[in-house]
């Protein structure tokens, strides 16, 4: 089943997080406090799948009124190849569709090699011309990689 996320899966969801080999998860942003702040901005756009009782599954998901982005794609090792992806992924674009976003990014870590073949099969175009930049703005807001 797929749904949209509430802050009450956050215990589930940072769960999901940490059994993701290589998945990066940041001190602030990633919180609790961080989570529900994103989810109050954007209520309606991310989404979990629930089998078995639990989130196996999660996307964040949301927009600045002009572009959506999805963040922390993930599915749990031993729910692959099911389509769960593909169908967070759908609910995602539907919910951004509903609040007339026309547009929608991702960032792949290069070395995701899982990651950017389910994006690559499931018809996402990665971009070659251009270049990303960031500025930190809270040294505190560290990112730290599942091993």
């Amino acid at each position: 089943m797929i749904r949209v996320m509430t802050i009450e899966d956050y215990d589930e969801v940072k769960a999901l997080w940490m059994t993701i080999h290589g998945f990066g998860i940041r001190s602030v942003d990633d919180s609790r406090e961080g989570i529900e702040r994103f989810l109050k901005r954007n209520p309606a756009t991310s989404v979990v799948a629930i089998e078995d009782g639990h989130v196996v599954g999660a996307i964040l998901c949301g927009h600045d009124g002009r572009r959506g982005c999805l963040y922390h794609v993930c599915v749990e090792e031993k729910y692959r190849l099911h389509g769960i992806g593909k169908e967070m992924v759908v609910f995602c674009m539907n919910a951004l569709k509903e609040e007339q976003i026309n547009k929608v990014s991702l960032i792949a870590f290069t070395q995701n090699d899982i990651g950017n073949a389910f994006w690559k099969c499931i018809g996402w175009t990665k971009r070659e011309d251009l270049n990303y930049y960031d500025f930190t703005l809270n040294e505190a807001n560290i990112t730290a990689f599942n091993k």
